[in-house]
């Protein structure tokens, strides 16, 4: 079983900005409301006052002023589906699992296309509100062990050096990079 990172890994560039930017683009107001929170929560991790978790919920806050998050989501696809790494798609499987903290919402759908399997952070689409942790460092060990009890995975690959704790559990693991792929650097 192979396991990928999605944004910037297996998708360019990453989901929830192209996501964010897509609805900005189509639902302006909604977008706008939480723009003021977004950019205040981002000065709070910044000055380590806060962490990501806080700064995505805001960045999400627009959700609710969305009619149909779902039917979105699928518009976005449509329009962003070709983002994918033709890397990826050339070597992808069926057993592959992608583990990512972006909203598991927002990668459902092309997953299933994909007919992989996926963990990812959980959020309520009506609210915005990440459900549990953000699935990213330890929590994507946590959750891939919760979900795969007693697996290793073959392979991880990743863009972020912040998946070190997923690659070190893998039994090989590749940093992907300028298009390619390296062994990871720090393990």
């Amino acid at each position: 079983m192979n396991t990928y990172d999605f944004d910037q890994t297996v998708f360019h560039p990453d989901s929830s900005y192209c996501f964010v930017k897509f609805c900005l683009r189509h639902y302006p107001r909604a977008v706008l409301k939480a723009l003021p929170g977004s950019a205040f929560a981002g000065l709070r991790v910044l000055a380590k006052k806060a962490d990501t978790k806080e700064l995505k919920e805001q960045l999400f806050s627009f959700l609710p002023w969305i009619d149909d998050v779902q039917r979105v989501v699928e518009e976005f696809w449509d329009a962003h589906r070709g983002n994918m790494d033709p890397w990826y798609l050339a070597k992808k499987r069926e057993d592959d699992v992608i583990i990512s903290a972006s909203p598991e919402f927002l990668l459902r759908p092309i997953c299933e296309e994909l007919g992989v399997s996926l963990i990812a952070t959980r959020m309520d689409p009506s609210s915005g509100r990440i459900l549990g942790l953000n699935c990213h460092d330890e929590e994507k060990v946590r959750r891939f062990q919760q979900a795969y009890p007693g697996v290793v995975p073959d392979t991880f690959y990743s863009d972020s050096l912040a998946d070190t704790p997923m690659a070190a559990f893998a039994r090989k693991a590749y940093w992907v990079k300028d298009g390619g792929t390296i062994l990871w650097p720090l393990l």
